[in-house]
């Protein structure tokens, strides 16, 4: 699919690059108040940092992912010109 994940970085503050399938890219914030239940590991920057690609997700060890289709569209969404009234 188009928004397959390609290539996924860690940054600092629990900031994720990412690239997909149909070239886009961007850059995706989450808020640690957020990572809760099943997420909650990714608090510690160690464990964020071990982010790879799988299967076209965002993942961690211990099988936690992010989907990907809802990565694409904020980022998408944040890249596209506002229109003018």
């Amino acid at each position: 699919m188009y928004w397959d994940v390609v290539e996924v970085k860690p940054e600092p503050d629990y900031c994720l690059f990412v690239r997909f399938a149909d070239g886009s890219m961007g850059r995706v914030q989450l808020a640690p108040q957020e990572l809760t239940g099943v997420l909650v590991p990714l608090r510690q920057a160690s464990f964020f940092e071990q982010v790879f690609v799988d299967h076209g997700a965002v993942a961690w060890p211990g099988e936690i992912d992010l989907a990907p289709d809802a990565m694409y569209k904020k980022i998408v969404a944040d890249k596209a010109p506002s229109s003018a009234l």
